[in-house]
């Protein structure tokens, strides 16, 4: 059973699919910030939590874009949001959002914290 399901994005073709949907969450996270921008003295905009590790990194709208480095140097696939009240998650590989797979389809009137 799939962990996630692609999120419908307006602005992306419809139809999108990801062969990542299975990755569960990895161990609860034990930082509370983006690794690399606590080292060098960073900052960051929003996290998000690799799901094949537990990296903690910060989003492409942050200076490091550290979650996106994580991928391209480990190849690991998904990393999802680890801000409150955010349910989601991206595909590199796929360029897809994911959301949990139990979730219903969101309200397209409510556009939940997202990085991009």
């Amino acid at each position: 059973m799939s962990t996630w399901k692609v999120r419908p994005d307006g602005g992306r073709p419809e139809g999108r699919r990801c062969a990542h949907l299975d990755r569960a969450d990895p161990a609860p996270r034990t930082r509370s910030g983006c690794q690399e921008c606590e080292a060098d003295g960073g900052h960051w905009t929003h996290l998000l939590l690799c799901l094949d590790c537990g990296h903690l990194g910060c989003c492409d709208s942050s200076p490091g874009r550290h979650a996106t480095a994580h991928y391209e140097a480990t190849g690991h696939p998904v990393a999802r949001s680890a801000e409150r009240r955010a349910d989601w998650a991206w595909c590199y590989v796929d360029e897809v959002y994911l959301r949990p797979a139990g979730d219903p389809d969101p309200d397209p009137g409510r556009d939940s914290a997202r990085c991009e």
